[in-house]
């Protein structure tokens, strides 16, 4: 394991401060990297994808974002603008230590799929390509034709006060082919408490203020303006409706997208990155050998 990583501490906003992990290899002479995580989740998902990256050549910092993991959590911002806007603030400040950063490829899974292709509609110039990971043509309004209704169905079950141990043990049931670097990542979603209780790191509260701003800002209404590479990375466990749903949904994109490339995992769990670290970085490497990101 050539490439290690260092804790990074980034202000945006007016003072808000977030966490991040750059991890770093001598030689490093391949794009930046930038990572992005998922709706409840932290930068530690990212721990296998981001190591075996750093080994191929990348500069590659993943973020917590605001309210997640050992970032700041201030009462308002959670909307996917402002988010996407803390993003590119990112990268501005790496930049200004490093010019390779002044055009990235930025990588976001899920929640964080659809923040980097709405940075990529605000901020398209400063971006060299974008990969969002089971994320990015997350249409909430065209199945929860109302927030209360995408509220009661997507809030996040209560987890606060279940025994550590028992958690993980759910976790390493639930996934038995991920690694136990996926899991320890999975865990720091987590604050673990004196009693060894766990307590989310989010908090219902920023967790719907997420999902309201999802909800009210599907990616759809900005593909057709945006002229960055994009490619989607997919996950789907069956050929069931849902992923055929998401399939159409994808391929809408592919339309609209001046510059769009699609890869599917099948089968596949939604955080493919954390459960297939070794080949997801072979896909985006294989995009960037074939030119994909100019």
């Amino acid at each position: 394991m050539d490439s290690a990583f260092v804790p990074r501490r980034f202000e945006v906003d007016g003072g808000i401060s977030l966490s991040a992990l750059e991890w770093t290899r001598a030689g490093a002479d391949r794009s930046p990297l930038l990572l992005v995580h998922g709706l409840a989740s932290n930068c530690r998902l990212w721990d296998g994808a981001a190591r075996l990256l750093a080994d191929r050549g990348h500069p590659v910092v993943a973020l917590d974002l605001r309210g997640h993991g050992l970032s700041d959590a201030p009462d308002d911002g959670y909307g996917v603008a402002r988010v996407a806007d803390d993003v590119v603030e990112v990268i501005d400040l790496l930049a200004h230590g490093d010019a390779r950063w002044a055009r990235p490829v930025v990588m976001g899974q899920s929640w964080g799929g659809n923040i980097v292709v709405e940075a990529a509609a605000r901020h398209g110039a400063r971006l060299a390509g974008v990969v969002a990971v089971d994320g990015g043509t997350i249409d909430l309004p065209a199945s929860f034709p109302s927030w209360e209704e995408c509220e009661r169905t997507l809030r996040p079950p209560a987890l606060a006060g279940t025994p550590a141990a028992r958690l993980r043990a759910w976790m390493e049931s639930a996934h038995p082919d991920w690694s136990r670097e996926a899991i320890d990542g999975q865990m720091h979603n987590m604050e673990v408490l004196d009693d060894g209780t766990v307590r989310p790191r989010l908090t219902l509260d920023r967790h719907l203020q997420c999902l309201r701003g999802m909800w009210e800002a599907p990616p759809s209404r900005s593909w057709g303006t945006i002229g960055t590479p994009v490619m989607f990375v997919l996950a789907a466990r069956e050929e069931d409706a849902h992923t055929r749903a998401k399939r159409t949904q994808v391929e809408r994109a592919a339309r609209e997208l001046a510059h769009c490339r699609t890869e599917w995992f099948v089968p596949a769990d939604h955080d493919l990155h954390a459960q297939h670290p070794d080949r997801f970085a072979d896909c985006v490497s294989t995009a960037f050998d074939e030119g994909f990101f100019r």
